[in-house]
């Protein structure tokens, strides 16, 4: 099966230090993709490579058979990788709503009412239905900085499916969520479409195996093993790993 995307070689480093070591990664079309490992194993500097943030010194990132490897983050969420960071990037002051419509429109002025009127009510109409399908319809007039932190998650990920990417990328969704709040960011990201593929970044493993169909773990910077989430749950690789405090 061919990779939608697919990273090969990928090396960083600072100084001596080599925070990525010749990763290699595959997501396919529509495949839930998690990478697991310990603080500092490379989780978040390979998805920054990735998404452009970062610039590899050595390795090559091919996104729907083309090469993408010197185009920035902006020119690669415009060709379908969306990201979301650990912490909810919202405007606090616009509603559920606005922020949607705002992220379905990213290379217009961030004020709503500039928007020519069709254009707004297409907008509009969109994030009408995305905030329906994440469970925010109720909140769709509540303004963006009072909405929970779980409800600011769900908003965030309405605001990157808004711009209809074929790769999401998730740092750490589940940091700072409460025991409800992760079963239903879990509920949530179950329920998004597979045109859809993700590629996660996350430590609670019960999300991990409830969400994934492959799983990658790295460690110091180099992949330790890559497979489902039973052949990753069952690998004397991995049980020895966390065995030795890797978690």
């Amino acid at each position: 099966m061919t990779c939608l995307l697919s990273a090969e070689e990928v090396t960083v480093r600072y100084g001596s230090l080599a925070a990525l070591d010749g990763v290699d990664l595959c997501v396919h079309d529509g495949q839930r993709h998690a990478l697991i490992g310990p603080n500092g194993a490379g989780k978040t500097t390979l998805l920054n490579v990735i998404a452009g943030a970062t610039k590899p010194q050595r390795g090559t990132v091919r996104f729907a058979g083309r090469n993408v490897s010197r185009l920035g983050p902006a020119a690669r969420a415009r060709r379908g990788i969306n990201r979301i960071h650990q912490r909810p990037a919202v405007f606090p002051t616009l509603t559920a709503t606005e922020n949607v419509v705002v992220a379905a429109l990213p290379r217009v002025t961030a004020d709503p009412g500039w928007w020519p009127g069709r254009r707004r009510r297409a907008a509009r109409h969109r994030a009408g239905a995305l905030l329906e399908q994440l469970g925010l319809a109720d909140l769709a007039t509540v303004p963006a900085g009072h909405l929970a932190h779980g409800q600011r998650r769900q908003l965030e990920i309405a605001m990157a499916l808004a711009g209809r990417p074929r790769l999401l990328l998730l740092d750490e969704p589940a940091a700072g969520l409460s025991a409800v709040e992760v079963g239903r960011l879990v509920e949530v990201l179950q329920a998004l479409p597979r045109a859809v593929a993700v590629l996660l970044v996350e430590h609670r493993l019960d999300l991990v195996y409830a969400l994934s169909d492959a799983v990658s773990v790295l460690r110091d910077g180099q992949t330790l093993a890559a497979g489902t989430p039973d052949e990753i749950r069952t690998s004397p690789l991995v049980r020895q790993a966390y065995a030795d405090g890797v978690a």
